[in-house]
């Protein structure tokens, strides 16, 4: 579909508002939020921790067609369409603020709405922000999708744009987001040309959410953090997430698993097979490992696990088996536990592999920490901070 104008939103006044005047606008379209997921093609990538070398990712970063407004209405609206000339544009470096390449004023206040002022002839109005007196930036520029990508899902990802944005490709309208600190994700796979494609996004310096950005700090505007397309299966992990902690003894971790696999397909995928292995950051040894089958239906997310089998390793052997039914995660002991702390920083890492019929299909990569932060009295009575058992504050 396309932005043809501005949704209604109703206020005290019964105005015609755009969504950026809305703090209910917080986003559309957009995927669901996630942990990095970031597809390797081989092992020797998952060891290197390298995505940004991944056949299957691309970043986009870099220069882009730039044109700057004071005032919205004069903002060219119908630039995100692929035949739209921006030949007279300026360039821009994405990511990068447009007031420290040019355009604009940077701001710095401390604890005050810098538009609350009278130089944008605006007095403080939640969720109102100014309206003649919003910049608007509009972005552009091409890419090819690369070679290799073909029958897999494609998603275009803005790690932190602010403080408005609507975003386009090809022409299609895809959504928006208000959420400037946070990543924004959408899948493009439907969208995408064989050849020469074309991201706009149109950014605009003020919305509803600025009340909730006024810390001491400059105020900026623009595409500030990375964005690229990065390529998964059709049938891949969406998501997991990772609890860590040391029992009672600080000798020994707790580690959980909790994980989605996502189907994009309209067929039921079966006989798929998803595993981890957790390594020592001393050793690189194997120290928990398990695999397991699972179906999945069409268009559908899958929490894991609900029932596993877990092996426990010691310098290489098994020490137990752990049984467990759970709805949507794992936990296992690890005993001697190599703590994290400040002066020694020490990590596990965590590969997570899906395959079907003995061909991996997708390979994330983690690391994570085993260390316990909890508050005790001394001898004298006082509460202490203490990291591992031991006072820090």
């Amino acid at each position: 579909m396309m932005l043809a104008a501005p949704a209604i939103i109703s206020t005290t006044a019964q105005q015609q508002q755009p969504e950026w005047q809305s703090q209910y606008a917080v986003g559309l379209n957009k995927l669901d939020p996630h942990t990095y997921v970031w597809p390797y093609a081989d092992a020797s990538e998952v060891e290197k921790g390298t995505f940004e070398q991944s056949p299957y990712y691309m970043s986009l970063n870099g220069q882009w067609k730039f044109h700057w407004v004071k005032n919205p209405d004069t903002r060219p609206k119908d630039f995100y369409k692929p035949s739209y000339y921006t030949g007279g544009w300026a360039d821009i470096k994405v990511p990068g603020n447009w007031e420290r390449q040019g355009y604009g004023t940077a701001i710095y206040v401390n604890e005050t709405y810098e538009f609350d002022d009278k130089m944008f002839n605006f007095k403080k109005n939640p969720p109102l922000v100014p309206y003649k007196e919003n910049e608007v930036g509009s972005y552009r520029r091409t890419f090819k999708v690369p070679a290799g990508w073909e029958g897999r899902r494609v998603v275009l990802c803005c790690e932190g744009v602010i403080s408005f944005y609507y975003v386009w490709v090809n022409g299609e309208f895809l959504g928006y987001n208000q959420g400037s600190k946070t990543a924004a994700e959408w899948d493009i796979t439907d969208v995408l040309n064989d050849g020469e494609n074309v991201v706009a996004l149109e950014v605009y310096r003020w919305s509803a959410g600025a009340y909730l950005e006024c810390q001491d700090m400059w105020r900026l505007s623009g595409i500030e953090r990375d964005v690229y397309i990065y390529s998964q299966p059709k049938v891949a992990i969406r998501d997991f997430r990772v609890t860590s902690t040391l029992d009672d003894t600080y000798k020994n971790g707790i580690f959980k698993l909790a994980m989605d696999i996502r189907n994009n397909t309209s067929q039921p995928s079966k006989d798929y097979v998803i595993g981890y292995k957790v390594l020592d950051p001393k050793t690189d040894k194997v120290i928990a490992a398990f695999e397991m089958n699972t179906a999945i239906g069409a268009n559908q997310t899958i929490p894991l696990f609900e029932e596993v089998k877990i092996e426990v390793l010691d310098d290489g052997k098994v020490i137990k088996t752990v049984e467990q039914k759970l709805t949507n995660a794992i936990e296992i002991d690890v005993p001697n536990a190599v703590l994290w702390s400040p002066e020694s920083p020490k990590l596990y890492h965590l590969n997570i592999v899906l395959s079907n019929g003995g061909r991996v299909l997708d390979r994330v990569k983690s690391y994570f920490a085993l260390r316990k932060v909890d508050v005790r009295k001394d001898e004298c009575g006082y509460n202490r901070i203490c990291l591992n058992n031991q006072p820090i504050f």
